[in-house]
């Protein structure tokens, strides 16, 4: 998944990079319009009663900015961030560890938190709710449970799959957030942005090629911005245009929509081998040789998004848009300009 360029996550090698590119405050932060709205109520409330912000949650698909926002949420409060993730954190033991060497006011961001391991996440509990913890001391018949009261924090959490949180823990969390895709003129203000500090230079129109490929997610037209860069210094004199960014991006099989050929191929999978769907997903996952989790998370959401497949209870169907946008036979007999063939 990593290899991919319009992959929404993030390989170690970038992690640099993307960090230099995000904003630190939220005047900086660009899209997401509502959630910064309502965020800043609620962060300023919090200062002025000199208390720690509400629990959070942030779910959406993955690169659209919950973890720059985690740390924006820190940055604002003027408190240190601890960053940790749901796999991570395998035992109880490992969550008392940090929750007994956090500072008061501090956030503490747990990434992919719906893998939680079941007593990690009932310890959580009682640290969100009463911030205190409860420690067993000894075993059996002489063990005795020790509460133990922790400073006043925040639990930022994040996950792309919402529906997996518990009941309980959902409802600890005072302020629930959606991250959304974004709209091509906050993907331009990205963009803009990103290439003043990389000190790349862009015409506009090079700028909207750009953001109109990126899926919709910030990671991705950062990414896309870097390699038209490469691009354009090596082909050109460094000025990113329409024409030179277009060339770019179709060389890296990245279409005018930000599909590449690991979509086209799955959406090709689904209509060809399966006429169309419907279609299991373990099924589809064992003919594109994907992980079923991977497909669920990564690639369904933007095809989702975009029309181009539908999940039934009998599984994945694709839509006419599909087949319009590879220009195929449609279910109705209608047949588009391209043909297309399974990598």
């Amino acid at each position: 998944m990593q290899d991919r360029l319009v992959s929404p996550g993030v390989s170690e090698e970038e992690q640099f990079i993307e960090g230099s590119l995000r904003p630190h405050r939220l005047s900086e932060y660009i899209g997401q319009d509502k959630i910064k709205g309502n965020l800043s109520i609620l962060l300023e409330a919090a200062r002025r009663r000199n208390e720690p912000v509400d629990h959070i949650l942030l779910y959406g698909p993955p690169g659209l900015g919950k973890t720059t926002l985690c740390n924006i949420i820190a940055a604002e409060m003027g408190v240190n961030l601890r960053t940790t993730s749901g796999p991570a954190i395998e035992h109880a033991g490992d969550l008392a560890s940090i929750l007994t060497t956090l500072q008061p006011g501090e956030v503490l961001f747990i990434d992919e938190i719906h893998r939680l391991a079941r007593p990690v996440e009932e310890r959580l509990y009682s640290a969100m709710e009463d911030f205190a913890l409860d420690v067993m001391i000894g075993k059996g018949p002489s063990a005795k449970s020790l509460r133990l009261t922790l400073p006043p924090f925040t639990v930022v959490g994040a996950t792309t799959r919402v529906g997996s949180l518990t009941a309980p823990l959902r409802d600890r969390f005072g302020a629930i957030y959606r991250m959304e895709y974004y709209d091509a003129a906050s993907l331009n203000k990205i963009v803009g942005r990103s290439a003043r500090i990389l000190k790349v230079a862009a015409e506009q129109e090079g700028i909207a090629e750009i953001a109109g490929r990126a899926r919709g997610t910030p990671r991705i037209v950062n990414r896309l911005l870097k390699r038209v860069r490469d691009y354009v210094q090596v082909k050109s004199d460094g000025v990113i245009t329409r024409d030179l960014a277009r060339a770019a991006l179709d060389a890296m099989e990245v279409d005018e929509i930000g599909l590449d050929q690991t979509d086209r191929h799955m959406l090709l999978t689904i209509i060809q081998k399966f006429n169309g769907g419907p279609v299991g997903l373990d099924t589809l996952a064992a003919s594109t040789s994907e992980d079923s989790e991977t497909i669920e998370d990564v690639y369904e959401p933007y095809l989702l998004q975009l029309g181009f497949i539908a999940r039934t209870p009998r599984g994945r169907i694709a839509m006419r848009a599909a087949y319009e946008h590879l220009g195929l036979t449609t279910p109705g007999g209608e047949s588009g300009s391209t043909s297309w063939t399974t990598p």
